[in-house]
């Protein structure tokens, strides 16, 4: 119960953290950046509050997309267990929540493995259809990186960015060598998590036996090595439609702030803000702090500053962020809530408790 207690205070405590340096890097960017100019500016331009509705509907349109991509991904490894289109929605959504308030972009894929487990899928499967999903995210942010870079290669306003960027990119590089060795090399894979669980069980108040770890593990590793060469090899039409659904998906996402600046009455830089979206994503993506607060609004402060100026700069950030990640926190909240009766109920545990002995097959 205590233990239950305090992990629930340490959720609480990333809502307050994440929230807190959100609003007050906000305020910083607005003290620094709001002058005559600014006030001058939103009085003489026509705000376009109708792009403002459709910035919060591309959102959750963003949503969906990515809730039918989990949705083929789920199918395909466990055609056993049928995914629909509203499940996979509420467990993205449900998501959105845990994503706001850990560092880096991946803090809600444990929810999404648990969720899908309960639907029947086991953990393995669980696992690879939310790993596929990052495999084609990774595959998509990897090839159009270099067109962001070429758009932003002379503005010299976001160089202080760069060692950011190509810090995300060695991290995405990292990630997908690890991934396809976990799948070539299964059995390696086990007795390296054998060798890791050995080194940090001494730190755990929990004592398993080896035996059954060493069974867990196992399985789980088998499950996921299973699913993952049935993803690549025998389910090609599924990996196809998901790569596509990943393309719509991220580019609504990325049509978000064009349609803010049309509401401000500022030209909308589509091609600029599509780049400047993916060099925000490959820095946000570090686990830096609760719901990547604080460096997210200074990157979009940098990215954006060279298009629309910095008296303008602290108005769009605050409807860029309420909108992408508020919203999110907000809606996401909702849904964890209905599903656990509570907003901080969620740890690790519940998916080793939640395991469900499911072997998993590819017909």
């Amino acid at each position: 119960m205590a233990n239950k207690k305090k992990k629930e205070n340490t959720i609480k405590l990333s809502i307050i953290v994440s929230v807190t340096l959100s609003i007050a890097i906000i305020i910083a960017i607005l003290y620094f950046t709001i002058d005559a100019d600014t006030v001058e500016k939103l009085k003489t331009v026509k705000i376009r509050y109708e792009f403002f509705i459709l910035a919060a509907l591309l959102n959750v349109l963003y949503w969906i997309l990515w809730a039918a991509r989990l949705k083929v991904l789920a199918n395909a490894i466990d055609p056993d267990v049928k995914i629909t289109l509203w499940d996979s929605t509420k467990i993205v959504i449900t998501n959105l929540f845990l994503a706001g308030i850990t560092p880096s972009m991946a803090g809600g894929e444990p929810i999404r493995i648990y969720l899908l487990n309960k639907k029947g899928m086991s953990i393995g499967s669980s696992t690879a259809a939310v790993l596929g999903e990052r495999l084609v995210d990774a595959i998509f942010i990897l090839f159009v990186v270099p067109f962001a870079i070429f758009v932003y290669k002379d503005e010299a306003g976001v160089q202080f960015l760069s060692t950011g960027l190509w810090i995300g990119i060695f991290v995405f590089v990292l990630a997908i060598i690890l991934f396809l060795y976990a799948i070539i090399r299964p059995e390696k894979t086990k007795s390296f998590l054998i060798y890791l669980n050995k080194k940090f069980s001494r730190f755990s108040k929990k004592k398993e036996s080896k035996g059954k770890v060493i069974k867990k593990i196992g399985k789980e590793v088998d499950n996921f090595h299973n699913s993952m060469t049935c993803f690549v090899g025998k389910r090609k039409k599924p990996f196809l439609i998901a790569s596509i659904l990943t393309v719509l998906f991220w580019s609504t996402g990325f049509m978000i702030p064009s349609m803010i600046l049309l509401g401000l009455g500022l030209e909308p830089y589509f091609i600029q803000s599509y780049a400047a979206q993916i060099l925000l994503l490959v820095i946000i993506m570090m686990p830096t702090t609760p719901g990547s607060a604080g460096v997210a609004e200074l990157s979009i402060a940098g990215l954006y500053g060279v298009l629309v100026g910095g008296s303008i700069i602290g108005v769009f950030i605050i409807l860029y962020r309420f909108i992408t990640y508020h919203m999110n926190l907000i809606a996401g909240a909702i849904f964890q809530y209905r599903i656990f009766n509570s907003v901080a109920s969620f740890s690790m545990d519940m998916i080793k408790k939640g395991e469900i002995e499911t072997n998993n097959s590819c017909k």
